[in-house]
């Protein structure tokens, strides 16, 4: 079994939000839904991250633009983002994916994601880095507990920064 479907495999049947493989070894996991998961990955193993496989619920534009900055070798996605999509490919990572969507919405389904917002108008990896991780550090400091809700929501800033529901 090749990393990929090693990392898809984990995160269906443990029911994770998030799973990296690399050399068929686990070497990041977690229940965590929205970017926080992916960002604790990235601040822990940072360049060990390059060439992992990883298998996400959910990829839009910022996640996939998380993978291009991890320099990941390969994504699986249950529901993926046209937008998404296009970032993978020009990125040149290869993918699969269960569900592709015009879009991923924010919780109530009433507009577009924030992070898909935040990212909609930047292309390198770095700066979607950069400006996510700076989007959460400002909403940390008004919403010091982060947490991962039941429907693997993670609130960022006590509204606006969630990142894990999506609309056909």
């Amino acid at each position: 079994m090749d990393d990929l479907d090693a990392s898809k495999q984990r995160l269906r049947t443990r029911n994770l939000s998030l799973v990296f493989v690399k050399n068929s070894k686990v070497i990041f996991e977690t229940d965590r839904g929205g970017l926080l998961g992916f960002l604790e990955a990235i601040s822990e193993l940072r360049d060990d991250l390059a060439e992992a496989s990883v298998a996400d619920r959910i990829i839009g534009k910022a996640a996939a633009l998380l993978c291009a900055y991890s320099r990941v070798k390969a994504a699986f996605a249950v529901t993926l983002s046209d937008g998404g999509l296009s970032v993978l490919r020009d990125n040149h990572i290869p993918c699969e994916y269960g569900e592709l969507v015009p879009s991923i919405h924010n919780l109530e389904r009433t507009d577009q994601c924030p992070f898909e917002k935040l990212v909609e108008n930047v292309n390198t990896p770095k700066e979607a880095y950069q400006m996510i991780t700076l989007a959460c550090k400002r909403q940390s400091h008004t919403a010091p507990e982060l947490h991962a809700a039941e429907n693997h929501t993670i609130n960022c800033d006590a509204s606006d920064l969630k990142d894990d529901h999506y609309s056909s």
